[in-house]
């Protein structure tokens, strides 16, 4: 069992490991088999890894396998920038499909004898009608559907007229094959559901060897089918649909039987998993490209500096069940904050810089001082940092005219810099504008090391970077993408769009050690700030760091505020 399956088997049982448990008990299935079956017409997102985690999870814990098997068959929306990122993606979240790599695609010619098997049986014919007209007369929820009027076509019509669309005689959308099931049924999927339909696009691997494309319904099943798949799990909204899978495996000889169970689909406050909207919000430039910070694409929430085991283990908290619900972004957040506080070695940076002069500090003289790596990992070591006349603060930790339990630096106020001295502030200078841009302090130097001889106390702490020894960086602050706990994942998604998601701070300092080539591209904390990952848009001169998450939920509490 690999690590990432161990913590997901960590989370106990639930009503899909059941129904596992009691088929190999009763000897039903000799071994598991289970299969993970994206589309590649975009990227992996959060969702996905609730189906990739419990899939190969299960295949791992009960001694089976799993597949990765990608459905393509949609030419005209497959690229393959999209099959290699979900390769890459099932393998940073920590699982292997080793040999078991297969395609849809891998069985188009099984698919196509099959489909002429349903022609000569008379269950399948080829239909005429436009998309407006199969539409209109496939019924409602309460009313049924009218049987089309090529229905009836004799076996020999159809089958020429299908091999024809093969041969790409046809053009895109003139003719369809439909199964021929029942047009009054209360189940609209089984109201003659299409079967091939005519694309003449270049497939990623069969290139243009095809002019007819098996629908999503008629491949999955069959190719469950094919690998011998014994449990094929789905979301609910695929509940409906178990009725017409088992139809084709009634009606075709296939292999083995499969059975499909259903399992709720993870929704996320503030979140928005359509695979359509995300792509239209790279389209049209909302975000800057699938693995923008703020997506929660894997590749997203990779960039962002999220670990794979934070995922698993908030997978593993919100478990697999029959309903849906709304998941609070905020438990996915825990799951971050836990895992990096125990691996993010701790640094300091100053994301709004104001200046301190310490005036009692000999000019052109610096010190070096030991900082910890992480305060409960002793084995991370130390770190030297350089402490000079000229330091910079946050911004936030001073004020002028403080509130009473404002215990930061104010005039006349002492406080400790972290791992340095007491320091008081002893003048604020202002611009023409009347903004504080310079303090003008003080330093004890019996404080070394932040502790007073003689016992004096301070009420608090702030951390620094020197204003020599430190680096310019850019930070960049993200937000939810969304501004409401439930947006619109339909038409008019953009009006929810948060304008504050994205906050770039130009101007920010970091200690030397972080803007280093040799320094680790892991998240980090920056010490009372949040956690931290250098981004891909990092320059030798000037590192950009993207905020991961926060020391605590600051999000929620701003978003009451509105």
């Amino acid at each position: 069992m690999t690590n990432a399956t161990a913590a997901i088997a960590e989370g106990g049982r639930d009503f899909i490991r059941d129904i596992v448990q009691s088929d190999l008990d009763s000897k039903k299935h000799a071994t598991v088999v289970t299969r993970f079956p994206p589309e590649p017409n975009g990227y992996l997102h959060i969702g996905h890894a609730k189906s990739i985690c419990l899939n190969f999870g299960i295949a791992e814990e009960f001694g089976g396998r799993c597949h990765l098997r990608f459905d393509d068959t949609n030419p005209a929306k497959e690229e393959q920038e999209y099959i290699d990122a979900i390769e890459r993606d099932v393998r940073w979240l920590g699982f292997d499909w080793g040999k078991h790599l297969y395609h849809a695609s891998d069985y188009f010619d099984r698919l196509y004898e099959w489909a002429e098997l349903l022609i000569k049986a008379g269950k399948a014919y080829v239909d005429d009608q436009t998309p407006e007209e199969m539409r209109i007369n496939r019924g409602t929820l309460t009313e049924p559907g009218k049987n089309s009027p090529f229905r009836d076509r004799s076996l020999d019509e159809n089958l020429d007229l299908f091999r024809r669309m093969k041969a790409g005689e046809f053009g895109n959308g003139a003719r369809v094959l439909r199964a021929k099931i029942d047009m009054t049924s209360g189940n609209i999927n089984l109201r003659d559901p299409t079967l091939y339909r005519i694309v003449k696009a270049p497939h990623p691997r069969t290139g243009t060897k095809w002019s007819i494309y098996p629908s999503y319904d008629f491949a999955h099943g069959q190719s469950d089918a094919i690998e011998g798949i014994t449990h094929s799990i789905c979301t609910l909204e695929f509940e409906d649909h178990r009725p017409l899978y088992d139809w084709f495996l009634d009606n075709l000889p296939v292999p083995s039987k499969p059975h499909q169970y259903e399992m709720a689909r993870l929704n996320l406050t503030y979140t928005v998993l359509s695979k359509r909207v995300l792509t239209t919000l790279v389209r049209d430039g909302h975000v800057k490209g699938w693995d923008d910070p703020r997506m929660p694409t894997l590749a997203g929430l990779r960039r962002r500096g999220v670990p794979p085991g934070a995922l698993r283990d908030f997978i593993k908290r919100i478990g697999v069940a029959k309903a849906n619900s709304i998941v609070d972004a905020g438990m996915l957040d825990f799951s971050i904050r836990e895992a990096l506080n125990k691996t993010a070695l701790r640094r300091m940076a100053v994301l709004r810089p104001l200046k301190i002069v310490i005036e009692n500090y000999p000019e052109g003289q610096s010190e070096e001082l030991e900082a910890v790596n992480h305060p409960d990992d002793p084995a991370a070591g130390s770190r030297k940092i350089k402490f000079g006349r000229e330091l910079y603060i946050e911004q936030d930790d001073f004020m002028e005219n403080p509130p009473k339990k404002f215990f930061r630096l104010s005039p006349g106020a002492e406080v400790r810099f972290r791992y340095a001295y007491f320091i008081t502030c002893r003048e604020a200078v202002k611009n023409d504008k009347g903004e504080v841009v310079e303090l003008r302090c003080t330093y004890d130097p019996a404080t070394r090391g932040g502790n007073a001889p003689d016992g004096r106390k301070v009420k608090a702490t702030i951390h620094w970077v020197s204003a020599a020894d430190s680096k310019p960086a850019e930070v960049r602050i993200y937000n939810p993408l969304f501004s409401k706990p439930d947006p619109t994942g339909g038409e008019g998604f953009t009006k929810d769009l948060s304008p504050n998601s994205l906050e770039v701070l130009a101007d920010a300092r970091v200690e030397r050690v972080l803007a280093e080539p040799s320094n680790t591209a892991e998240p980090v904390q920056f010490e009372r700030q949040g956690y931290f990952v250098r981004d891909p848009d990092s320059t030798p001169d000037r590192p950009v760091f993207n905020r991961t998450v926060g020391l605590r939920d600051t999000f929620a509490k701003e978003v009451g505020k509105g």
